[in-house]
């Protein structure tokens, strides 16, 4: 029988839940599934808006039960200046996907942000050197936070370098994230610099024009493309793809809104040239980097099983800590058509 009520769940209860740990192995195990051929293609759906846009994206997942999640984020890169928002702004409709009952409903920022940044580790646990030890994050946000979180735990840095457009975000990025992880943090102007002596470049802005060039990534780097999730964004200059191996979460997608979707635009790469969707990498399909001078780019544009696996791990632990409210959505008034509405 179905559950009687619906939870629904803050982003503080979200929060409370889910850490950079437990959701990179969650995201990595649904690389896994869908490498392994075990899941239904996920849909994604994009919608412009005013200054901003729309994206819905759904999948399906069989984890502990079949689970169904659809994801409706928002994102208006002029809300912080324009009105005090976030950038992001969303819910999640978490179902089961057996019989349609929708479980939960949570807000959608905390797993945007944790499941992106685990994206961006479990990509490099397999793309990127080992021996890592500079890191370039460009966009000094939330996602760039959480990627240096993530990355942290797979790689031993010996200096980091933070750029951003607004210099002041760069340097409060410095002084928290060097205080909270202990790690050498310097916030640069100059991003040519930074990147040709890197090892692992993050790239997590809102550009619509790309700022990272080929001539000034040095062989051997890992760069996780992250920033471009719409057709309209692009981070990258397309002849850097065309130069490296390229590796994305979803092919499908990647070619319609990723970096890639612009290397394709300007005539220097075709979809059959990328090498790999990272599930297939996990799955043990295909192997990683081939070699230790070659570039690597992950085009990250962001796959709903993430969405779906993390979202079910924390309506899971939720219900074993009675987070959240319960309403039943569905109650019925005594003089409501049983059959349906009309």
């Amino acid at each position: 029988m179905p559950p009687e009520k619906t939870l629904v769940l803050t982003r503080d209860d979200v929060a409370s839940v889910l850490t950079i740990e437990d959701c990179t192995r969650a995201v990595e195990k649904a690389f896994r599934i869908h490498g392994e051929g075990g899941t239904s293609p996920p849909g994604v759906l994009g919608v412009s808006g005013h200054d901003g846009g729309f994206h819905i994206k759904a999948g399906v997942l069989e984890l502990n039960r079949p689970y169904f999640a659809a994801k409706v984020n928002a994102n208006f890169p002029q809300n912080a200046q324009r009105f005090g928002l976030p950038l992001i702004q969303g819910v999640i409709v978490l179902c089961d996907a057996e019989n349609g009952y929708p479980l939960a409903l949570m807000d959608s920022i905390e797993i945007t942000i944790q499941r992106t940044g685990a994206a961006t580790a479990v990509a490099a646990r397999y793309l990127a050197r080992p021996d890592s030890r500079l890191i370039t994050i460009c966009g000094c946000g939330n996602q760039g936070r959480i990627s240096l979180r993530a990355l942290s735990s797979l790689f031993t840095f010996a200096e980091v370098f933070a750029y951003d457009l607004n210099g002041d975000a760069a340097q409060l990025f410095a002084s928290e994230m060097a205080a909270e992880t202990t790690l050498n943090i310097n916030a640069v102007d100059k991003l040519e610099a930074a990147i040709r002596q890197s090892d692992i470049v993050v790239t997590c802005t809102p550009a619509n024009q790309f700022f990272l060039r080929r001539d000034w990534v040095q062989p051997g780097t890992f760069i996780a493309a992250v920033g471009a999730d719409n057709e309209n964004k692009q981070e990258l200059e397309p002849q850097l793809l065309a130069e490296s191996r390229v590796v994305v979460d979803i092919l499908d997608q990647a070619s319609t809104i990723g970096d890639l979707h612009h290397a394709i635009a300007a005539g220097l790469m075709t979809r059959e040239q990328v090498y790999a969707e990272l599930g297939e990498i996990v799955a043990g399909r295909k192997t990683g980097r081939a070699s230790p001078g070659e570039i690597v780019v992950f085009d990250s544009t962001g796959m709903a099983l993430q969405d779906v696996v993390v979202a079910a791990a924390v309506y899971e632990e939720s219900l074993k800590r009675q987070l959240g409210q319960a309403f039943n959505l569905g109650r019925q008034s005594s003089h409501a058509n049983r059959a349906g509405a009309v």
